[in-house]
This record gives structure tokens, C-alpha cells and sequence, in this order.
């Protein structure tokens, strides 16, 4: 299962690739300091378009650490972006996801666990997207499960071997 950061914005940039996208950088790229062509080059409306871009990937690149700390030994695979090139040509992150292990556990304890643990780990970053919350009532699902179990374990073991052994208590029976 894959806990994803909101999906990228609508696309402010020209497509990677694209005549347009070309020309950007090759008017940058022609001045021969890249940096003071970068800085020098853009009109107002790019340099906005940059500080978005990187306010966006320092917030996705937030967004996918939360979910990889809280996920522990759950995440399955490290954070994957997707990106954007800006008007200055360089690639931000507008997107992403971590991969999680959703599966159950060997007993119902350890699924009530994993899912919790779940749960946390799609619900951890500021501003969880859709397909964090999504997760996060799958978990959800997964504990409710597990306590069922736990629970219909708990009165089986009630009626096989009577209340007061059932919670542990052994009873001397003198004779």
C-alpha cells in the first residue's frame, strides 16, 4: 500500500521537453554563468513560479519523511517524488509516496499493532492527502478485525475453561 503526498499541483511550468521548456533553459544556459543566468534571466511571474515550486517540494519532501518515520519498520520501500522542472531548469518535487506493509500480522495482537502503527504512519504529516486517509481507515478496518479476534479468542477461552481460569486465576481445590 502506498501513502502518497497530495497530488502535484496544477502544472506551472512549461513540459519537460517541450519547445518552450527548451528555449527557458537554453536562453539561461546561453549567458554562461548558469547562476547569475538563472537569477538575471527570469522575468517576476518565474521567479514566483520558483518560489513555489520550492516551497511545494520542501513541503512533499516534509510531507513523505513524517510518513517514514512514523512507518518504522512498516515501510516497505523509501519515498519516490515525482517531479517538476522549473523555469529556472531544475526538477522539484511536487509529489510522492512511501511504500507500507499493510499486511496482517502472525496473531491477532500483532495485527492490531501493525495496524496501529499504520494508521499513525498515514495520518502523520501536517496536512494528510486522501490517499493517506484512505489508508488510515484501512488500518482502521485491520483493528477493528483484530479486536474481533482477540475478542472471540477471549470467550473461547471463557467457555473452555470457565471464567476464574479464563482471567488467569487457578482455584485450589482441597479434597
Amino acid at each position: 500500500m502506498l501513502i502518497s503526498a497530495m497530488q502535484p499541483p496544477m502544472n506551472l511550468s512549461p513540459a519537460p521537453g517541450s519547445p518552450a521548456a527548451e528555449q527557458a533553459v537554453g536562453n539561461r544556459e546561453s549567458s554562461g554563468n548558469p547562476a547569475v543566468a538563472d537569477s538575471l534571466a527570469l522575468t517576476p511571474q518565474e521567479q514566483a513560479e520558483v518560489r513555489r515550486l520550492q516551497a511545494r517540494d520542501r513541503e512533499v519532501r516534509a510531507h513523505e519523511q513524517a510518513h517514514q518515520a512514523a512507518g518504522g519498520s512498516l515501510v516497505s520501500s523509501a519515498a519516490s517524488f515525482s517531479y517538476t522542472t522549473g523555469p529556472d531548469g531544475k526538477r522539484y518535487a511536487t509529489g510522492g509516496e512511501v511504500g507500507v506493509d499493510t499486511s496482517k500480522g502472525r496473531t491477532p495482537e500483532e495485527t492490531l499493532r501493525r495496524a496501529q502503527q499504520i494508521r499513525r504512519a498515514a495520518l502523520a504529516p501536517a496536512q494528510p492527502s486522501g490517499q493517506d486517509r484512505a489508508v488510515a481507515a484501512q488500518a482502521s478496518r485491520m483493528e477493528a478485525q483484530a479486536r474481533q479476534e482477540l475478542n472471540a479468542q477471549q470467550r473461547n477461552t471463557t467457555h473452555a475453561y470457565g471464567p476464574d481460569r479464563a482471567r488467569g486465576r487457578l482455584l485450589d481445590i482441597h479434597t
